[in-house]
């Protein structure tokens, strides 16, 4: 367990480093890298399917990635997800290109979709970049 927090750690560097207004997709019980954006106060919100999830200091809202409510991502430069089903991935593509956004993801294990995006080395972790924003 310990070795996931470092990788969460790794991501919430990374993107805390990079982003203003970040928005995280299927946080579930796993608000490691949330909190690290959150505290460096560049994360809007997070989302995850499952009403009820609460994480203290973070905003978690019920939304449905297959069905977004566009207003809960407008404004965000970026969208990620950490080890989402491979399944999400298009929907956060398509969603990404909607709100004009970059869409990070950290796979589970070896998991991709299509070609992987561009690879995003943060350290001892590595991203897919599979959308960037309007410059």
């Amino acid at each position: 367990m310990c070795r996931y927090k470092h990788i969460e750690r790794s991501i919430g560097e990374y993107i805390a480093g990079r982003y203003r207004r970040a928005v995280e997709v299927g946080i579930g019980n796993n608000p490691e890298a949330a909190r690290l954006i959150a505290a460096r106060g560049a994360l809007k919100i997070c989302t995850d399917i499952r009403p009820g999830i609460r994480h203290d200091g973070l905003a978690v809202v019920t939304d449905d990635i297959f069905e977004p409510d566009l207003r809960l991502y407008a404004g965000a430069d970026l969208i990620y997800a950490v080890r989402p089903g491979v399944e999400m991935v298009p929907p956060l593509i398509a969603l990404a290109g909607r709100v004009d956004s970059d869409l990070l993801v950290y796979h589970l294990g070896c998991e991709i979709y299509e070609d992987g995006g561009e690879i995003v080395d943060c350290g001892p972790v590595h991203l897919h970049r599979y959308r960037r924003r309007s410059p």
